[in-house]
């Protein structure tokens, strides 16, 4: 009797010290990490969990592969490996719900479900034969995160759970092994230390690093039994001055200990960051996995591996992975060691790499797709320790989509849903080399993919100047239309300020050049010709390297690697264009880009900008001549010199797509950004040579230019003097461009080539707007036809709905409108009252704090500018129910506005050349989710 009055005592006392270890462990960690989500803190009712453990063991689990929800990734494969027949540890997983109960009971599991641990433990100890903190025959457990979504590293484990100096030395007279076990023992000091008490794993380090030191040696394995037992007794000491408590003896205070922590490591930093950049929902919350330990490190018999069923690279169908004789798992990947190659396991042990292959292979027949897998080797018998859907590079994932298709594994729909299309950027641009090391000395926002070095200049014109010659990034404050040159010869482009569709951003998508953009830790000043970040400057001709895809900035010159396509990614492009319905169109305004496009398998152009063309080094003089006319015949006179460039513009566009169809949108910035700044004219006057013959003249026409510049001056240029404002008050522009549009088309089509015009009114909040523009194209459109004695010339006139209040009476516009296209930029920005020149100051911290859900410039806010997409598309529709519907602003090109303008019921989507494949593959998913894929009517599959 009294004996068990001692034992319950001793698990009660368990309980109470485990608790208040655990508690103190969590306020002291809760100033350095964050609390529990924001999607969790805000539920007000408490979850009701229906069961809490799911046992595996034994040829038999609870649970299955489907109920990842509930026993995260690594849960749900281990109980279906179990039900499958696969030697696996026993164990059990305790549920996401009581991850979710943890958080809701201030960071405590809920006592009735905490009474439940013995009574699991005890089925592992039944199946072991062994006994949790038996002296003689202990058995010791990991514990394991797992979370619906892999999480590689996120998160925190334990090892060799349950030693003490007394089962420490059970564990050595059982094995024989003395060494062994102590090792065992100061590793798990060293990891339940760092992972569950917060102390700096190098604070261990340390001491085995001195250790080895003073004994000459250079390999942990080198360590001799006393040199161990010198070590934990270092260990201990650690952490009763860290921590303030002794190392816990009492195996279950370990256990729950542990168990707590690994809950809390759901909201450790670097999880919170993964998840964000993972698109994976805060709420969902982790399991925790715990199973017995086997051990790879008790002799020559034994070892330890992870490995790939298929070449996660490459995707090459290659068994891929590596491994360690007498060695546990984390020895693997703290690169303590140097594993061999899996392959060289078929000499080692043959028998072992014979039953690892085939397990493996039906693993990935099962699971129908790429198996990573962790294994140990205890004296020549094989565990499965984990297996799960490998991560891999988009090269890898587009072969084995492609070749499991073909090995009749998954069907091409399938194949396309396993595909990210953002991932495809990574195809379609130079990346950094993943071998390379460099320094990263500031980040902005990801704004256009790839990645280039060149030496830095911080003016459009020295960046024309050296660019011929060497490659450029050029650096500026913020771009301007201005820029345009610099830009296009520039390698890359970084910017202090802007955002996501900032000027800088988009002229850099379109061009398919990188560029990040509001990189605001970058101080950069043009007139020093120098950027500065903290106390490192980078003048003038200093080499940097910006990656595009990560928004990095990078001191000094990095390898990459340049894009290249595959047979395979041609292959899943064809299918994605049998399976979508949503036509893709590009962004383009040369015929360069527009080539690249039809490349990339676009079908016609949903937006040319035709002011980008008016910043050619031979055109701005003849516009700003536009400009400061004094009559309307001053300016038709300069209109008349600008038209010839501007149709052979749109004859090289119109060729270049073939008969496909090309938009072409009236001018649409103010005319202020033609002119040069009024500085610069000033500082030209303060110039000016008193005693020059000219000085009387050139004096008189500078401060034309001035007078000019202030007249046009807006407080607010985006909400002014704009669009379709510019052509109903100066008509003549609207009717040259209109001139240059239709003729270019006539003289191609006289030619026998098809053209498709179509021709868009911007900025139009109101019906009468779209009129008085409409006249004068049909007007110049019928005169332009009849000289050219064409019988026949089909065009479209439409308009841009970026204006909310022109989505409110779509009905009314659809009446004279034949196309609407949504700009979706300018419709964000009157929509939300957002700048998208200055949200960036803050847009990054709404989304950090969940104020929004995500940018949206990036993403479309579908709940109110996607209200509004949908609006006028309905109601445009009503009133004529051919009305042609698609999308030109930079949503063209992300996958989740994509799939909402599939849904709402859009024609097509258009966005720069180089998001052309993503805007593909996006549309086929979007179908596929639906189940509405079919083959487009008349379409051909374009690589």
């Amino acid at each position: 009797m009294p004996a068990k009055k001692g034992a319950k005592a001793k698990k009660a006392a368990a309980k109470t010290t485990g608790k208040k270890a655990a508690k103190k462990t969590a306020t002291k960690k809760a100033a350095k990490k964050p609390a529990a989500s924001k999607a969790t803190a805000a539920k007000t009712k408490s979850t009701a969990v229906k069961k809490a453990y799911y046992y595996f063991g034994g040829g038999k689990a609870d649970g299955r592969a489907d109920m990842k929800d509930l026993l995260g990734g690594k849960g749900a494969n281990l109980a279906e490996m179990t039900n499958a027949g696969v030697p696996v540890p026993p164990g059990f997983t305790i549920t996401t719900e009581v991850c979710t109960a943890f958080y809701e009971n201030g960071m405590e599991v809920p006592k009735k479900i905490d009474a439940e641990t013995e009574t699991m433990m005890a089925r592992i100890e039944k199946e072991t034969g062994t006994k949790f903190g038996d002296p003689d025959n202990p058995l010791l457990v990991s514990v394991r995160s797992g979370a619906k979504f892999s999480m590689p590293g996120m998160m925190d484990t334990v090892l060799n759970l349950g030693l003490n100096e007394q089962t420490v030395e059970g564990l050595a007279k059982k094995t024989g092994n003395t060494r062994f076990a102590l090792d065992n023992y100061r590793r798990f000091i060293q990891m339940f230390g760092n992972v569950v008490l917060g102390i700096d794993k190098d604070t261990f380090e340390e001491v085995i690093t001195k250790l080895k030191k003073d004994r000459r040696i250079k390999q942990d394995s080198s360590l001799q039994e006393n040199d161990l037992r010198e070590i934990i007794k270092k260990f201990k000491s650690i952490v009763k001055r860290k921590s303030g408590e002794p190392f816990p003896d009492d195996p279950y205070v370990q256990l729950r200990m542990s168990r707590d922590a690994v809950f809390r490591s759901w909201n450790n930093p670097r999880a919170i960051t993964y998840r964000r950049l993972n698109d994976i929902p805060a709420d969902l919350g982790t399991a925790v996995n715990i199973q017995a330990m086997v051990f790879g490190n008790m002799g020559t018999t034994s070892g330890t591996g992870v490995g790939f069923t298929r070449d996660p690279g490459t995707g090459n169908n290659e068994f891929y992975g590596e491994y360690l004789t007498n060695a546990q798992g984390e020895d693997v990947v703290a690169g303590v060691r140097t594993p061999q190659p899996i392959k060289e396991l078929e000499t080692d042990m043959p028998e072992i790499y014979k039953q690892l292959k085939g397990i493996t292979s039906k693993l990935e027949k099962h699971y129908r797709d790429v198996q990573d897998f962790e294994f140990t080797v205890q004296e020549g018998k094989l565990y499965m320790l984990q297996t799960r859907t490998g991560k891999r590079t988009i090269q890898a994932a587009v072969k084995i989509a492609v070749d499991m298709v073909k090995e009749k594994l998954i069907s091409k729909e399938e194949a396309i849903m396993r595909i990210d299309p953002a991932g495809i950027d990574h195809l379609l641009h130079p990346r950094i080399d993943p071998n390379a090391k460099f320094e990263v000395i500031a980040k902005g926002l990801a704004a256009s993919p790839g990645a280039a070095s060149g030496k830095v200049y911080f003016t459009a014109e020295e960046a024309v100047k050296h660019g011929a010659k060497q490659a450029v990034i050029l650096v500026r404050e913020e771009t301007n239309p201005d820029d345009i040159e610099g830009m296009s010869v520039a390698k890359g482009i970084l910017t202090a300020r802007g955002g996501m569709t900032s000027h800088a951003a988009v002229v850099a998508r379109g061009m398919g050049k990188c560029c990040v953009s509001g990189a605001e830790s970058i101080r950069v000043s043009a007139s020093k010709k120098q950027f500065q970040v903290g106390k490192l400057t980078v003048k003038e001709g200093e080499v940097i390297t910006i990656n595009g895809s990560t928004g990095e900035v990078i001191l000094g010159e990095v390898p990459t690697i340049d894009p290249e396509f595959s047979a395979e990614f041609n292959e899943l492009m064809t299918w994605a264009d049998e399976l979508r319905t949503l036509r893709v169109r590009t962004n383009a305004d040369v015929p360069r880009d527009a080539k690249q496009a039809i490349e990339f398998g676009a079908e016609g152009i949903g937006l040319c900008r035709t002011e980008h063309m008016f910043f050619a080094e031979d055109r701005i003089p003849i516009v700003q001549e536009m400009i400061l006319a004094d009559t309307p015949e001053d300016r038709q006179m300069a209109l008349d010199k600008l038209l010839p460039f501007q149709k052979a513009d749109f004859k090289g566009l119109f060729d270049a797509m073939n008969g496909l169809p090309v938009t072409i949108r009236t001018l649409d910035p103010p005319l202020h950004e033609f002119l040069p700044r009024r500085e610069e004219i000033q500082a030209k006057i303060d110039k000016l040579d008193k005693k020059s013959d000219d000085y009387e003249e050139d004096l008189e026409r500078l401060q034309k230019t001035i007078k000019r510049i202030d007249e046009l001056q807006e407080l607010n240029p985006m909400l002014g003097h704009r669009g379709c404002r510019l052509g109903i008050v100066y008509p003549e522009i609207t009717e040259m461009q209109v001139r240059a549009i239709i003729e270019a088309a006539c003289e191609l089509t006289k030619a026998g080539k098809k053209v498709k015009p179509e021709i868009m009114i911007p900025l139009v909040g109101h019906v009468n707007e779209f009129k008085n523009q409409k006249e004068h194209v049909n007007r110049i459109a019928t005169e332009v036809i009849n000289r050219f004695k064409i019988r026949k010339l089909e065009y479209l006139v439409g308009t841009m709905i970026e204006i909310p209040r022109a989505a409110l009476t779509a009905h009314e516009i659809a009446l004279e409108a034949e196309f609407f296209s949504f700009g979706t930029n300018d419709l964000t920005q009157m929509t939300m009252g957002f700048s998208r020149d200055d949200a960036g100051k803050f847009l990054r911290f709404y989304v950090d704090n969940e104020i929004l859900p995500q940018d949206p410039f990036v993403s479309i806010d579908i709940d109110g500018v996607g209200q509004l997409v949908r609006m006028g598309k309905e109601r445009g529709r009503e009133a004529r129910p051919d009305l042609k519907v698609g999308i030109c602003g930079e949503h063209g090109g992300d996958p989740k506005s994509i799939d909402f303008c599939h849904e709402v019921g859009l024609d097509y989507v258009s966005c720069s050349p180089f998001r052309v494949p993503i805007a593909r593959l996006a549309a086929a998913r979007a179908a596929i989710v639906r189940q509405e894929a079919k083959p487009a009517k008349g379409r051909k599959s374009k690589k």
